[in-house]
């Protein structure tokens, strides 16, 4: 991550939905379940396409907003084929604008509109990024002034990599960068994306016998039962770096 309005679900929704053997695991009605399953796409699809069809029957459902907004993240990063991304991540920000329309003194909508705009910019070239760099910063100062714990530092890890991932020139600072992801890991101290963020922050600064400590802390961490999707594809990346850092 660069640090995701029921707008867009139809270039979510284009993936063949429900088979019944996951039907057979996982309640079909409960987007939260499915979402659980998330590694499964048909599990993932089905739990956006509750929350969107919720938020379009009740515009003011928050939590349906931004819960759509981070499903729609996971496919745009994760789920989907890759030439049906960027339509999810577009999509994202808009759940996440509804989310924040609704309720802008809540996080939720705050960073997971962040978090999809990020994920644009990383994944979809330069003209993103510069679309999106303020806004994603504004969001996330947002998010640490509301609830600076909130997701565990989550906000504090994002502005790290934003610090990171942004030109000197127009505001990057790997100083500030180190500080943001240190202080990401005193809620977390087994955040495995801190660890491996700090480890490419270090890396870049020259430090590395400090990177490749923090790129192991990320393997030996253990995988949160919350995240374990997520955790599981950062112990691969984790595992990567770390060879790359050892040559």
């Amino acid at each position: 991550m660069y640090v995701s309005g029921a707008a867009g679900a139809s270039s979510v929704s284009a993936i063949t939905l429900f088979d019944a053997g996951i039907a057979a695991q996982v309640p079909a009605d409960d987007p939260d379940a499915l979402y659980k399953d998330r590694e499964n796409l048909a599990s993932a699809t089905r739990a956006t396409d509750i929350w969107a069809a919720r938020l379009a029957a009740n515009p003011k459902d928050f939590e349906s907003a931004y819960k759509l907004s981070q499903a729609r993240y996971w496919l745009g990063t994760n789920g989907l084929p890759e030439p049906q991304r960027k339509g999810a991540l577009e999509a994202g920000i808009a759940a996440a604008r509804t989310a924040i329309a609704l309720n802008p003194q809540r996080p939720e909508g705050h960073f997971w509109l962040a978090a999809n705009m990020g994920a644009l910019a990383e994944s979809f070239g330069l003209r993103q990024g510069i679309k999106y760099r303020g806004q994603i910063k504004d969001a996330m100062l947002t998010t640490l002034k509301i609830d600076p714990a909130f997701l565990d530092g989550s906000a504090d890890r994002a502005l790290g990599r934003w610090y990171y991932k942004v030109p000197g020139l127009f505001g990057g600072s790997n100083k500030q960068s180190e500080m943001h992801l240190r202080k990401s890991l005193t809620y977390n101290p087994n955040s495995i994306i801190s660890h491996i963020f700090l480890a490419e922050t270090l890396a870049d600064m020259g430090r590395k016998d400090e990177a490749r400590k923090e790129a192991q802390a990320a393997i030996d961490a253990p995988l949160d039962p919350n995240w374990t999707p997520e955790d599981k594809r950062f112990k691969e990346t984790a595992k990567r770096l770390l060879r790359d850092l050892q040559r």
